[in-house]
């Protein structure tokens, strides 16, 4: 946690365990989806990924014992096409809403994954919103995203491939 507490000094401890059940939340998404492509939502649990994978044995046990392989971190910027980046980030939203019974075409809520950058202020981090029309004159800590693009509801009139364009900080494959 040293790193994350470097980064981002204004976090209580419990934001900190926050931060770490949205991994672990990472992690389950990941394992649901085997090895189909998985983009993270949030820049505060991408920088906790970042910490553990420099734990190199660690990480190694982890992902053998927990996924059954080791999980690679690949930027957004460097996956092979947006439309894999895309892809990855629709399967975290579907898997993501389904662990917490929320129905990803028209959910009521976030995920923690797509709501701990907002929830704790992350400067620069992901700001996903149920209403894309409620955005203006509220508060940024990011980049905006609409959920309900994500999960092809029809709350903001846009069709699902437009969703997510870079609405994420790397994948896991």
């Amino acid at each position: 946690n040293q790193e994350l507490i470097k980064t981002y000094p204004h976090l209580t401890i419990n934001q900190q365990k926050e931060v770490i059940k949205g991994l672990r939340d990472y992690f389950h998404v990941c394992l649901t989806l085997g090895r189909k492509p998985v983009a993270m939502p949030s820049k505060v649990v991408d920088s906790a990924w970042h910490e553990f994978i420099l734990f190199t044995k660690a990480y190694k046990n982890f992902c053998n014992q927990a996924l059954g392989r080791f999980l690679h971190h690949t930027p957004a910027e460097a996956m092979s096409s947006q439309t894999k980046a895309q892809q990855g980030i629709k399967n975290c939203w579907q898997v993501a809403c389904k662990i917490k019974n929320i129905d990803p075409k028209n959910p009521k809520k976030l995920p923690l994954l797509f709501a701990i950058d907002k929830k704790l202020k992350i400067k620069g981090g992901f700001e996903y919103t149920l209403n894309c029309k409620k955005t203006h004159g509220a508060p940024n800590y990011g980049d905006r995203y609409c959920a309900s693009h994500i999960g092809c509801g029809s709350s903001c009139g846009t069709s699902c491939e437009s969703s997510c364009s870079s609405g994420c900080s790397g994948c896991g494959d």
